[in-house]
């Protein structure tokens, strides 16, 4: 059985200290026995990840980050390096993200690069893959989808893949919308991405993946989707800003 996993993207909110604020409320709602039935990681902004550090300690709760770049260290103005953020016991990151991809210009192939230094550094990696609606509607979303998640795992072995890679499909069009992917959608690209996956690694490291939905997920329509057969959770970005919601999500993914 692959252990659901529920991860908050706050993105660009939140400061330093309306961040502590959440993490504690999110440390009074969520139980040990909820932690232990359900993987939870929440990914601040940068200037939030050492307070959450100290504010995660013994709580269960654990710590990503919103990205990192593909080297270790030097002349790189404004970047974050992996080894930086293993200093601070952050031990996730997203990567790939579409707003990253579309706003930023990231290829698959620096996608690639930062997958591949981030696993060198035993990070666990949200990869996130999908779809633009006009990639669906000209009905080639599955052939983008493959394509992304083969260019982007190139080259990482099957134990790096079975150890420290998680795969998150949002659709472009179902962030931010208030849109949604149906369930039944949603399970169908996650199906599709696990087999892309058995092609690349084979069929035992897939089978041990776990595939997350991040297409504007709340605490409404969450069990539904969470009890979908390769729904392995969510990458919840605004739901993962109020607390109450945040929690509510979480709890149905038990």
């Amino acid at each position: 059985m692959r252990k659901k996993l529920v991860a908050g993207n706050w993105k660009m909110n939140k400061t330093f200290l309306t961040a502590n604020e959440l993490i504690k409320e999110l440390k009074g709602k969520l139980t040990k026995d909820d932690l232990e039935k359900v993987e939870v990681v929440i990914c601040p902004p940068f200037t939030s990840i050492y307070s959450a550090k100290k504010l995660l300690e013994g709580s269960g709760l654990k710590l990503g980050a919103q990205n990192v770049f593909h080297k270790d260290e030097g002349a790189f103005t404004g970047e974050i390096s992996a080894p930086m953020l293993k200093s601070f016991d952050c031990n996730y990151v997203i990567i790939g993200h579409s707003e990253r991809r579309q706003i930023f210009n990231e290829t698959n192939h620096l996608i690639n690069l930062k997958v591949k230094n981030a696993v060198k550094n035993n990070l666990f990696v949200i990869l996130c893959v999908g779809e633009t609606i006009e990639q669906r509607e000209e009905k080639i979303h599955k052939k983008i989808v493959d394509e992304q998640v083969t260019l982007c795992l190139r080259d990482l072995s099957k134990e790096d893949a079975g150890k420290n890679i998680i795969i998150a499909y949002e659709p472009v069009w179902a962030i931010g919308t208030g849109k949604t992917a149906t369930p039944e959608q949603a399970n169908e690209m996650h199906i599709g991405i696990r087999k892309s996956l058995e092609n690349i690694f084979g069929k035992d490291i897939a089978e041990g993946i776990r595939i997350l939905y991040g297409g504007s997920v709340n605490e409404k329509n969450s069990a539904e989707i969470f009890a979908k057969s390769d729904i392995d959770g969510g990458l919840i970005g605004g739901a993962s800003l109020k607390s109450d919601n945040f929690t509510s999500i979480v709890k149905s993914a038990i």
